[in-house]
């Protein structure tokens, strides 16, 4: 079925949001390539963690390049790697997957640090070492073309001495690996990143999404936002202690995406109330109350749409350091397939309720639900 065309009265930017996630990260390639061949190519793209490295693949490279580089990024890092020179040994199960990255990292991304490292009084701080994400980074994004400007780019990262949230925006800085690198440096496995004498850590530690960065920055725009979740809140109730593992990291990270989501929306709601307040009572417009309402107050509007990694099978407490090929695949393309239906569908075409500021639509999950339904 043809997507419907977008109508010029539908006029709203557009903005990609991906959060954390690690090797589940492939499924925001996929959507991010459907995107790519839509009527809403983002102009706007923000992201934490593995979001952060994808947020990076998308803004530094040419529109007709981004879809290969992020297929060049997931392919290198998701390669066999050799265990001696010329035997690379092939991890088609997950669990191998995960084990190999556990003991030997994946190329192109990190690798365990050497036992010189411990030894002799060494301290480090992290299990892995991350340079060779670096050197990757240098290779597949042209940093230039980032803080030239030709899409806003916003990657955050926790400040590791005071705690504080922080985004590196090419709207307001310059741009280097080392931003990308920080946001998705999660502790302990990767070391802190230095940026002008202050240490970062990856931004999943306090927000797993940079939604409400991208909504709330003032001056806000009217805003078609496109919100990749990786984890997924609802799933069956576990049987042993893999499926509680793996169900506690989904609530952990989901439950974040979500309140953020709501609070977003419920404080959006109550700027468009303050707006219609005023509106039927002039007299208060003058007020110092009045005036005081008025800095809450918008009349912009948000659509939300909701993409949400939802595996047919359990994937285990590891999926998100499973790494394997054909795992990567199978992710990216329900990832691509998942958009496709999405914007198929383009439930934000529809009017908009005058007494609300934001709409949420998560298409996947509403089909979900009348699947589930008992048949008349």
């Amino acid at each position: 079925m043809a997507q419907p065309s977008r109508p010029a009265s539908y006029d709203k930017k557009v903005a990609l949001v991906l959060q954390g996630g690690g090797a589940l990260g492939s499924y925001q390639a996929g959507v991010y390539e459907a995107l790519a061949t839509s009527d809403y190519p983002p102009d706007w793209v923000a992201g934490i963690s593995i979001g952060a490295i994808n947020a990076a693949l998308i803004a530094g490279n040419a529109p007709e390049d981004r879809v290969d580089r992020l297929r060049a990024f997931w392919d290198e890092i998701t390669s066999p790697k050799p265990l001696w020179p010329g035997f690379a040994v092939p991890l088609d199960t997950p669990s191998l997957s995960a084990a190999h990255a556990l003991l030997f990292g994946q190329p192109g991304f990190f690798a365990p640090r050497p036992p010189l490292n411990w030894l002799f009084g060494g301290h480090p701080t992290s299990f892995y070492d991350t340079g060779a994400l670096k050197g990757t980074l240098e290779r597949l994004v042209d940093f230039d073309r980032i803080n030239a400007r030709e899409i806003r780019f916003s990657v955050g990262a926790v400040n590791v001495q005071t705690g504080n949230f922080a985004y590196f925006d090419n709207a307001d800085i310059t741009i280097r690996p080392e931003h990308v690198m920080a946001s998705s440096a999660l502790p302990p496995g990767f070391p802190p990143v230095e940026i002008d004498g202050q240490f970062y850590w990856d931004g999943g530690l306090v927000s797993n999404t940079p939604l409400q960065y991208v909504l709330d920055y003032v001056p806000r725009r009217s805003r078609l936002t496109f919100q990749v979740d990786l984890f997924n809140a609802r799933g069956p109730v576990p049987t042993d202690l893999e499926t509680v593992s793996e169900r506690d990291k989904d609530i952990r990270y989901s439950s974040r995406t979500r309140a953020g989501t709501d609070m977003f929306r419920t404080m959006h709601d109550v700027r468009h109330v303050i707006n219609d307040l005023l509106e039927r009572l002039p007299e208060l417009r003058d007020s110092r109350e009045g005036k005081y309402l008025y800095e809450f107050g918008c009349v912009t509007t948000m659509d939300i749409v909701e993409l949400i990694y939802r595996p047919a099978k359990v994937q285990g407490s590891a999926k998100d350091y499973e790494f394997g090929h054909t795992t990567m695949r199978a992710r990216w393309a329900e990832g691509l397939s998942n958009a496709r239906v999405t914007l198929d569908a383009a439930p934000w075409l529809g009017p908009m309720p005058p007494e609300i500021g934001v709409r949420t639509f998560d298409v996947l999950g509403e089909h979900a639900k009348r699947q589930r339904l008992p048949q008349a």
